[in-house]
């Protein structure tokens, strides 16, 4: 009977590792899918980053209710116990990210034809590359409880807004010296600013993996 729950418990462990996985794999295509419907001004491709984001809000549903049946039929301890509240908490945040990537699409389509005459058009994709790294090597921690590539993808996050500020300030000069383009900037800073909160999460999402391969935080290890 123990080893029949040690394996039914080991089961739902990596069904959960499984759905996160896969949720952060869509995440981090929509986030590249968004900036490339930025850059093509692909309109089509857009509606399907939109559309795609519903499939990463009902991984999330799975994702809740068996982190719960594990909770309650499992009563997981200590490392374990660590794991399934990290993989909640995970989920919410790639779901997030999955909204900010739907939000850039959707940011993409109001900009309309005259895009190119952006500057930061050139530094978006280079932004939205280190982001979804980002994505790619925090699922890639919490896949193998490393928390030495967790804390890395905390470091990067300093490159995401470098990128930002940069950004803002040709774009706020963009608007001063060309009021009529001041609608279509604004979209363009949107998209930044979306980027640079898909650096967040990811950052938030390394915390907690480094918390559930560990018991501590990053920054309580430095103190």
């Amino acid at each position: 009977m123990q080893e029949h729950t040690v394996k039914a418990f080991d089961d739902d462990i990596t069904k959960l590792r499984g759905l996160i996985a896969e949720m952060g794999g869509l995440a981090e295509a929509a986030v590249q899918q968004a900036l490339e419907a930025l850059v093509r001004g692909d309109d089509e491709l857009a509606d399907r980053v939109v559309a795609g984001d519903k499939k990463i809000d009902a991984l999330e549903s799975e994702v809740d209710k068996l982190a719960v049946r594990i909770i309650a039929l499992r009563a997981p301890m200590a490392g374990d116990l660590r794991e399934v509240i990290a993989a909640l908490k995970i989920a919410g945040v790639v779901e997030r990210i999955g909204d900010y990537s739907k939000n850039i699409a959707k940011a993409s389509k109001e900009i309309g034809s005259n895009r190119k005459q952006f500057e930061p058009l050139t530094l978006l994709p280079a932004m939205a590359e280190v982001a979804a790294e980002m994505v790619h090597d925090v699922l890639t921690a919490y896949a193998a409880r490393d928390a030495e590539l967790a804390k890395e993808v905390i470091a990067a996050d300093d490159k995401v807004d470098a990128f930002y500020n940069a950004i803002f300030r040709n774009l706020v000069s963009h608007m001063v010296e060309q009021p009529s383009t001041i609608s279509s900037a604004a979209q363009m800073l949107f998209i930044a600013r979306n980027l640079e909160r898909v650096g967040d999460h990811a950052t938030n999402v390394a915390e907690m993996v480094h918390f559930a391969a560990t018991g501590s935080y990053p920054v309580d290890e430095d103190r």
